[in-house]
């Protein structure tokens, strides 16, 4: 389960990776958006791989993991942004200024995270038994562009109501995350396709996966 342990540990790095840095808005051609669309889009294309070859089950307890991971990392965050730093450090204003949005931000992934990521692994499992495991391009990208539209409205709105306005926000995270999702498209088949060759995965219609 080497090739499951790593793809788990990519999935929590972006997970975490995409928190800690959405307090930053991007300017991508006409689009803005957080700074963590880049790493969070990289989530779904692992719990799809992660389901295409293990199922929905096993999937399920890494996302579930993930949830765990983003509450130790939001009370490190509560943690050193309010103890009390050295008298010599002079940087606590600059730091709260970064890390003090972080709790906000993570609460919005959390609840966010939880309804996307299920509901992702629901409709690719779903998709795959109504095409009995064919068309993994056409199954990935439905059930991650549901998903993301999901992850897109909750996130944005618990985030960043009444701080920015919203809908420039939306609509440009919205588009990145499923020209991502086309691009990463590509990946997810590299990914199943290799790793199935080295035996992690029976090829579809061998067996049925857990589901």
């Amino acid at each position: 389960m080497r090739a499951q342990l790593y793809l788990s540990v990519i999935f929590a790095a972006a997970l975490i990776t995409a928190n800690m840095v959405s307090t930053k808005i991007l300017v991508l051609g006409p689009f803005f958006v957080p700074a963590g669309v880049l790493a969070y889009s990289i989530t779904f294309a692992m719990t799809d791989t992660m389901c295409e070859l293990w199922g929905r089950r096993q999937t399920q307890a890494v996302v579930a993991a993930g949830f765990v991971a983003q509450l130790l990392v939001l009370g490190m965050i509560l943690l050193a942004v309010h103890l009390p730093g050295a008298p010599f450090w002079k940087n606590q204003a600059a730091f709260g200024s970064v890390f003090g949005p972080a709790p906000r931000i993570i609460l919005a992934s959390l609840v966010a995270y939880l309804i996307s990521q299920s509901f992702d692994l629901w409709a690719f499992s779903w998709l795959k038994e109504r095409f009995q495991g064919r068309h993994l391009w056409l199954r990935n990208n439905l059930s991650t562009a549901a998903s993301q539209l999901i992850d897109t409205l909750i996130f944005i709105t618990v985030a960043f109501a009444g701080v920015l306005d919203l809908w420039p926000l939306i609509g440009g995270h919205l588009a990145v995350k499923w020209i991502i999702a086309l691009a990463d498209t590509p990946l997810v088949y590299a990914l199943v396709y290799f790793l199935r060759g080295q035996g992690h995965s029976p090829p579809p219609g061998a067996a049925r996966q857990a589901a």
